[in-house]
C-alpha cells in the first residue's frame, strides 16, 4: 500500500540529510513542502531541490502560517493532509518534508494528528533529521551536555516565571523561536547574570549562518525567524 513519509531534511545543509532521507526523496512520486505564506518560498524545499527530478516528481507546496495563535489554522492543516491522502489513495507514496526533525517543533505534527485520527489505515513512516539545535550547538562551539548535565529545550515564548525557573534549574537551555521575544528574554538573562554565557544562532547549517555572542548588539533589532538561543551555564 502507498504510504506517507515524514522526512526531516535537517537545518539547511543538504549534506546533513540522512542516506535514508535522500533515498526516499529521490524515489517518491509526490513531495509536499510547507511554506509560511502565499508567495513565500519553502526553506525545506530549497534544501532538497538537488535531489529531486521535476520531470517525474510532483511537488506540492502548502501554506502553514507561522503564528502563536492557533485559531483559524485548522483549515490549512486539513487542506494539506487531505491533499496528501488523496494521492496515497491513488497509490502514490507522498513525502512531507520538514526542516530539522519531524517530531521536534515540526509543522508535520499537525498533520500527524489528522492522519492518526481520520486515516489510521494509511501507513506513516517518519524519517528523523538533524535538528537546528544540534547544528547551532556545533556552530557556536557549545556542547549541549556532558556527564550529569541537564538540558531543557523550550519555546522562548514560555511564560516568564516558568522560563525564569527553567533558566535557574538547568545547565543548558535552548530557547526556540526567540526572534520575536528576544528583548524580553535578553532582559531576563541580564537580570539573572547569564547574558555572558549565551550564543544566538540563526540559519544554522546554511550559507547565511550567523553566530552572535554579544547579545547587546542584537537588542531592538529585527531578527531572523529561523533562530535560537543557547544558554550554557557550565564549561565543558
Amino acid at each position: 500500500m502507498a504510504r506517507i513519509y515524514a522526512v526531516g531534511v535537517g537545518p539547511g545543509d543538504p549534506e546533513l540529510l540522512t542516506r535514508k532521507a535522500e533515498r526516499i526523496l529521490r524515489q517518491v512520486p509526490v513531495i509536499c513542502a510547507p511554506a509560511a505564506s502565499e508567495g513565500d518560498s519553502s526553506h525545506a524545499l530549497s534544501i532538497v531541490e538537488p535531489f529531486l527530478d521535476r520531470c517525474r516528481q510532483e511537488v506540492i507546496v502548502r501554506i502553514f502560517p507561522m503564528k502563536k495563535d492557533q485559531e483559524g489554522l485548522d483549515e490549512f492543516w486539513e487542506d494539506a493532509a487531505e491533499t496528501m491522502v488523496s494521492h496515497v489513495r491513488q497509490g502514490k507514496d507522498v513525502a512531507f518534508i520538514t526542516i530539522g526533525d519531524p517530531f521536534l517543533y515540526s509543522t508535520f505534527l499537525y498533520l500527524y494528528r489528522i492522519f492518526r485520527e481520520r486515516h489510521p489505515d494509511i501507513p506513516v513512516e517518519v524519517v528523523p533529521g538533524v535538528s537546528s539545535i544540534n547544528a547551532a550547538a556545533v556552530a557556536a562551539g557549545m556542547p549541549l551536555a556532558a556527564a550529569s548535565e541537564r538540558v531543557a529545550v523550550l519555546p522562548a515564548t514560555f511564560e516568564e516565571e516558568k522560563l525564569r525557573q527553567t533558566l535557574l534549574d538547568f545547565d543548558t537551555i535552548v530557547l526556540m523561536k526567540v526572534n520575536r521575544v528576544f528583548d524580553r528574554v535578553h532582559a531576563l538573562l541580564k537580570e539573572l547574570g547569564l547574558e555572558g554565557c549565551c550564543a544566538f544562532v540563526s540559519r544554522a547549517g546554511t550559507s547565511k549562518e550567523r553566530v552572535v555572542f554579544d547579545l547587546d548588539s542584537l537588542a531592538g533589532k529585527k531578527l531572523d525567524y529561523l533562530s535560537l538561543l543557547i544558554v550554557k551555564k557550565t564549561d565543558t
